[in-house]
């Protein structure tokens, strides 16, 4: 992938390839039971920054500097991704209406068929990543581990233990643990699918596990500065921006960080967590540029 252009017009490509290769392996909406595949395709298709393909795709390509072999499994990871937001916006979760400037899953289509649309696309992920040797030509052994790693990153130890324990401190006064709490609830519920996705692309990519240890520091600190600049953005954002609900997590009494160190001390800890990120990929010079950019790209946001 070139660096030559400017990280917003890369984005968008990448967003719109995404885009064409979920298009491509997700059943069509004539396909039967019609209402299900309309349901996954509105919550999968209607955009978004596709950061995690990106990263997907940017950690594939940070030994030889092309990683677009892998756009099967960064298309497989935004289904994983689109499953669990699906779920985090039901009245059970964080009874959210919008998602993205759109109506939430089930606002559309009913709970039930919602919370049916993500079990199906967790699983069309696992489709397609099992499809990986016919689709990118990656041995079965590879696949084998690409798999055990999305399967774990996603689990009970992972994502789902993260929102897990999301709901549990919900209205929680913050003691003596609130910070370690909140470290464990965002490196699972938001940080274990970046990581994933960087960690597989890695694998599909090449690197050897002294360079999938940088790749791990830099999806510390990246996952990091992303849930503590959305714990921002949910207090300081616009709803325009961010395309749903500003101020539920204060709302939910959610465990947050502003909550925690405040505004400002929040901020510098997301700049602070940047600059980590940024230095664990200097081992991999130009071909790191473009997740170095993301960093930034991740506190300077305002959606």
């Amino acid at each position: 992938m070139t660096h030559a252009k400017p990280l917003a017009q890369y984005m968008q490509e990448v967003a719109q390839r995404v885009e064409m290769e979920l298009d491509r392996l997700l059943p069509s909406g004539q396909t039967q039971p019609g209402i299900i595949h309309e349901a996954m395709r509105y919550s999968a298709c209607n955009g978004g920054k596709r950061l995690r393909a990106m990263l997907t795709l940017e950690a594939a390509g940070l030994l030889h500097g092309n990683g677009e072999a892998a756009l099967p499994l960064a298309a497989a990871i935004e289904m994983i991704h689109a499953y669990s937001l699906i779920h985090d916006d039901l009245p059970c979760m964080d009874d959210d209406d919008y998602r993205r400037g759109k109506p939430t899953n089930h606002k559309v289509f009913g709970e039930g068929i919602a919370v049916l649309a993500g079990d199906a696309l967790l699983t069309q992920a696992f489709v397609v990543i099992g499809r990986l040797p016919e689709l990118t030509g990656i041995s079965a052994a590879l696949t084998v581990q690409v798999l055990a790693e999305v399967a774990t990153a996603i689990g009970s130890t992972g994502l789902v233990g993260g929102q897990v324990a999301d709901l549990q401190a919900e209205g929680a006064d913050p003691g003596d643990n609130a910070f370690a709490m909140l470290q464990y609830i965002h490196t699972h519920k938001t940080g274990a699918l970046f990581r994933c996705s960087l960690r597989t692309g890695g694998l599909l990519g090449g690197l050897t596990p002294a360079q999938l240890v940088a790749v791990d520091e830099y999806a510390e600190q990246f996952g990091l500065a992303f849930q503590i600049t959305d714990d921002v953005l949910d207090q300081i954002g616009s709803a325009e921006a961010l395309g749903k609900a500003v101020g539920s997590d204060d709302r939910s009494r959610k465990l947050t960080y502003p909550r925690i160190f405040g505004l400002a001390r929040s901020q510098q800890m997301a700049r602070e967590a940047v600059e980590k990120a940024q230095t664990a990929l200097e081992p991999f010079g130009s071909h790191a540029a473009r997740l170095i950019e993301l960093a930034q790209f991740i506190v300077e946001r305002d959606h």
